[in-house]
């Protein structure tokens, strides 16, 4: 009885690992997986928030007004077309969100640094 029972379980995990290996197949094979570039879009664009986190301790006098803004809009653009493109690509959408804050964050610290300059200068 124990030999059965224990053919059943080793006959079990089989099929469980299959199962796991089936989703990975699936996953690598789909409209969004790592053979498109649903996927390596995003991955790339990375680049820009690993950019923009290492520039937070920089000081704001270097941050370049417009290209912050341009990267803003980029993303704005992009959060939607994340949404909009079928099939929907969430890992677009969420390098997007984090950019955007990113981004925010960097214009913020800009705006400020100037408006500081700007009021110095009148004092």
């Amino acid at each position: 009885k124990k030999l059965i029972s224990i053919k059943k379980i080793i006959k079990f995990k089989k099929k469980e690992e299959k199962i796991k290996m089936n989703k990975v197949v699936a996953f690598i094979n789909s409209p969004i997986g790592p053979k498109t570039t649903h996927f390596w879009g995003p991955v790339a664009n990375w680049g820009f928030i690993i950019a923009g986190i290492m520039d937070i301790n920089k000081s704001p006098e270097v941050i370049s007004l417009p290209m912050t803004t341009a990267l803003c809009l980029y993303s704005l653009i992009f959060m939607r077309f994340a949404l909009r493109v079928q099939p929907r690509n969430l890992l677009l959408f969420g390098c997007h969100v984090a950019n955007e804050s990113v981004q925010l964050y960097q214009l913020r610290r800009k705006l400020i640094y100037e408006n500081d300059k700007k009021n110095q200068i009148q004092l």
